[in-house]
């Protein structure tokens, strides 16, 4: 139960924010939130799933709400809270504005940090190897193929010497120039090589950042981080989840995250040809160690090799004997993910083989890493051995989860499994690839049974009115305690905009409608003003861009420049009064903050539906048909409905913002599935041309 104390506190704080802030305004939506946000998390719903699922229009001020409601009762339980985000701008928001105006301002007493994967710092070790090392020693190590430039090597002279001197900490994104791949990828921290039980690295960034983060109460990370904890069993990178309350914002991409978490991939030949080199390598490896019994140890590994060999050698005779019929983009999906028999045979036993190859190969990695720390092996020997075998391993690994699941005749999740012909000039390939169709299970078990509590909240977690299609994807659909809430946006939406649905020529699924649409831009269109059109796809945004460039338009398109550069452009463009005309697909639906006058003329061409052309979505399309459902009403037109509101999110970012929102596709008024999606848009004024 949320006590009295906790109570005032939350209260407290909220009302030491409002007096800090200049325009604030008090929003009976942010208020509701922030009790609802806390009342669950207290248990006042149920006492042992603490999870709500909140929906918070544009303009509510969630981050703030989700702070007033999760923080005090985190600090009070001494729990950490971890914000996960999907993209970086978010982060960037919520560590240097937010949460610092909130720690100023609160009165609450709390840390906070940002938690980065480790491969975004260096070891310290790699990067004094590196530099000390001679050119022909650096071009054998397994992250380069040939010595480095010049430049390259400039740049790491520059590296070590900040780093040395203490003017950088050793982190990617702290270094205010770009570093090169190469580099980059020269001295990166490794799980495998740069260990903290080895006192060689117990001082790298990354081991000092971890033991930073211990000390935090507020963590910040992407969804990625937190994905790939649960991948470890939790508590790895991340605290352990039941000593953790989550805040996944921009939750709507929760469920795709995961699902590619959960793939895997490998193809034969190429596969084949690092098994030969883990074969040569095994002895170097086996030499380094000290104990007498890496040799038996180097055997077995071998065997198993050999085995996965002699396994891969066969699949790739029976693909290539084998009668499938390509699409011709040369992949071919196996009908509801079920292998042939002869497949399934032939992935146990490859299965098996690299399980095994596996396990002896971290059991040699692991003699190394303690041949160090005892002194017996010097660490400027170890160190590249170790940095190989750790990528072998990793290899390894996703080898055996793609052939693990292949193994598998039956399972209670389906999978997508589909393999690509890759045709070079002198031999061919297979790709094989497996993936779950869906993963609400996965993250029922790693994360909702296990935490402390979770605020899963975004502007778009609805479609159509419900939350039943995100609470089926991300496991919480009949979960006992889970409080779904949906909070209106403040905004003033029939004054503010006005939604035009004009007369059209064509339907949007004519071949003419692109000529069409670059027939009627012209007349949408303002010169004086910001304009946004989203397109559905890159051809048809080009094939228009073409046809009114031509008519002297000035246009500012995605893909000609970089994002940062387009939107820096488009801005400079309205503060001249220039006006401006962004052209942009999906992607600049989401994410885009253009307030104010940077955009008053938002198009959208078409009703943005994905076209099921990915082995992935044609299995999903695939298990909904076989359970007797509609996948186009289902799972299209939901996805279809989210990304709608989405891009008309983009008009309207602050409460004075205006303008004008138009949609060149008459469906949403001739077809049922389209008043359902026009009625879940906000209540902007209508205009709808007859």
């Amino acid at each position: 139960m949320l006590s009295d104390p906790l109570k005032k506190t939350i209260r407290n704080a909220h009302q030491r924010i409002a007096s800090s802030m200049d325009d604030y305004r008090p929003r009976a939506s942010q208020n509701y939130l922030v009790a609802e946000i806390a009342k669950t998390l207290a248990g006042e719903y149920d006492k042992k799933q603490r999870i709500c699922v909140v929906e918070a229009g544009t303009g509510t001020g969630k981050s703030l709400a989700y702070c007033l409601g999760a923080l005090p009762l985190a600090l009070k339980r001494n729990k950490k809270l971890v914000i996960a985000t999907a993209t970086v701008a978010l982060q960037e928001q919520l560590l240097y504005k937010e949460l610092p105006f909130f720690a100023q301002h609160s009165g609450l007493t709390f840390s906070y940090d940002l938690v980065k994967g480790r491969g975004r710092y260096i070891c310290a070790h790699k990067l004094h190897n590196a530099v000390n090392g001679e050119q022909e020693q650096l071009a054998l190590m397994p992250t380069l193929s040939s010595p480095l430039s010049d430049m390259e090597q400039k740049c790491l002279h520059q590296l070590h010497d900040a780093y040395q001197n203490k003017q950088w900490q050793g982190d990617r994104d702290s270094w205010a120039d770009v570093i090169p791949d190469r580099v980059w990828h020269l001295i990166a921290c490794d799980k495998h090589a740069c260990q903290r039980q080895m006192k060689a690295h117990q001082t790298c960034p990354f081991h000092l950042a971890r033991q930073k983060i211990a000390q935090m109460d507020v963590l910040v990370a992407n969804h990625s981080l937190l994905l790939a904890d649960l991948e470890l069993g939790g508590g790895v990178i991340l605290p352990e989840p039941e000593n953790c309350i989550y805040v996944i914002d921009e939750a709507h991409h929760l469920p795709h995250i995961t699902r590619d978490f959960s793939s895997a991939a490998a193809t034969l030949k190429g596969t084949q040809d690092w098994l030969e080199k883990l074969l040569k390598f095994s002895g170097k490896l086996a030499q380094t160690i000290f104990s007498a019994s890496a040799s038996g140890s180097q055997f077995k590994l071998n065997d198993a090799l050999d085995d996965v060999a002699r396994g891969m050698k066969a699949v790739l005779s029976m693909l290539d004997s084998a009668d499938f019929q390509y699409t011709e983009d040369d992949t071919y999906r196996f009908s509801h993910g079920v292998l042939p028999q002869q497949l399934t045979v032939q992935a146990k036993d490859i299965s098996e083989a690299s399980k095994t190859a596996l396990r002896t190969l971290n059991k040699m990695h692991e003699a190394l890493s303690s041949d160090v720390n005892d002194g017996d092996v010097k660490p400027f020997i170890a160190d590249p051995i170790l940095a190989e075998s750790g990528q072998y391993i990793a290899r390894l690994e996703t080898l055996q989860k793609l052939w693990q699941s292949y193994a598998k005749e039956s399972e209670s999740v389906p999978h997508a499994r589909w393999i690509k012909r890759m045709e070079y000039k002198n031999h061919h390939d297979y790709l094989l690839s497996d993936c779950p169709i869906e993963v609400g299970f996965y993250l029922k078990d790693k994360l909702w049974r296990e935490c402390a509590g979770a605020v899963l909240c975004s502007a778009t977690l609805s479609a159509l009115g419900s939350f039943e299609h995100f609470a089926h994807e991300s496991g919480l659909r009949s979960e006992q305690g889970v409080k779904f809430i949906k909070v209106p946006s403040p905004f003033d939406y029939p004054n503010q905009a006005q939604l035009h649905i004009p007369k059209t020529e064509c339907e949007p699924t004519d071949k003419a409608f692109s000529d069409y649409l670059a027939k009627a831009l012209p007349n949408t269109l303002d010169k004086s003003k910001a304009n946004l059109v989203l397109f559905a796809s890159y051809w048809q945004m080009h094939h228009v861009a073409e046809r009114l460039r031509k008519q002297g338009w000035d246009i500012l398109m995605q893909g000609e420049l970089s994002r940062d550069t387009l939107i820096r452009r488009h801005k400079r463009r309205i503060d001249d009064a220039q006006g401006s005309v962004l052209f942009g697909t999906q992607s600049l639906s989401e994410g885009l903050d253009l307030p104010g006058d940077y955009l008053t003329n938002l198009v959208i061409t078409k009703i943005p539906f994905a076209v099921p052309t990915s082995p992935i979505e044609e299995a999903q399309a695939e298990f909904v048909e076989q359970k007797g459902g509609n996948p186009f009403l289902s799972i299209t037109v939901p996805d279809a409905a989210k990304k709608l509101v989405q891009s008309c999110g983009r008009l309207l970012r602050k409460e004075r913002d205006s303008g004008v929102i138009t949609i060149f596709d008459r469906r949403l008024i001739t077809k049922r599935y389209g008043k359902a999606m026009l009625d879940t848009l906000p209540p902007f004024k209508r205009k709808i041309d007859y």
